[in-house]
């Protein structure tokens, strides 16, 4: 993949992994420190991040959505793209913000390319066509265990619904699905950080979530900001 047109003024940062392996939480922090140095940043996530892209979020991660093919997955997830990328994303490039999102094309090449077997070169060829060269310039990739992320991951979701009054949107419906799928979307991830070192910066999430979020500042300075301090 190639970086987001080096035109632009702003940064394109996403971050990566398993559900449950803390990747919004420190897409959180790095914000704030971002902030903090004066940089305009725009948070936002996929699916979602737009009124159409919510809409279609609501579809496609509640665990009443029985019966949607493999390809009809795909298809709505590239649609919340697209009206992301250009409702969203390039807008605040072009206006020399930093966008941080949770999650992007290597979440669909993981889950539907890898954990429903669709393959890598589909959902590419699905980004080029949706979302032209727009590609993160870094991706944060939070590596996991699968068992202990899954199991996170449906808890907290899980516990969101019985929680929230009036019951935060069902978002349970990849967590449905069995070890044996997250192991195929883990083996993706590992696969596109092999094949794209330049770009994806693989941490160990196992680790204390302080230790994470100083290696990721240090890294985003290092790479965007000409240097490395203690966050």
């Amino acid at each position: 993949m190639s970086p987001v047109n080096p035109r632009q003024p702003g940064r394109f940062i996403t971050f990566e992994g398993l559900d449950g392996c803390g990747k919004s939480t420190q897409m959180q922090r790095l914000a704030e420190v971002l902030r903090q140095e004066g940089i305009e940043v725009v948070v936002t996530r996929e699916p979602g991040g737009t009124p159409v892209g919510e809409r279609i979020r609501s579809i496609v991660l509640d665990s009443a959505t029985a019966g949607l093919v493999a390809t009809a997955e795909l298809a709505l997830l590239f649609a919340s793209r697209g009206q992301q990328v250009h409702e969203i994303i390039l807008p605040a490039l072009e206006a020399g913000k930093w966008v941080l999102c949770d999650r992007f094309t290597d979440s669909y090449e993981a889950y539907q390319g890898g954990g429903r077997e669709l393959g890598s070169e589909t959902v590419l060829t699905m980004h080029r066509l949706v979302c032209g060269n727009v590609f993160p310039d870094m991706t944060v990739l939070m590596d996991s265990d699968v068992a202990a992320s899954v199991a996170r991951a449906r808890r907290r979701n899980l516990s969101r619904v019985a929680t929230e009054q009036g019951g935060e949107a069902d978002e349970n419906r990849f967590e449905q699905e069995n070890q044996v799928f997250f192991t195929r979307v883990h083996n993706a991830y590992l696969a596109i950080a092999r094949r794209e070192p330049h770009r994806v910066l693989m941490l160990d999430a196992r680790r204390q979530a302080d230790i994470v979020h100083r290696e990721i500042v240090d890294a985003v300075r290092t790479k965007f900001l000409g240097a490395a301090k203690t966050a």
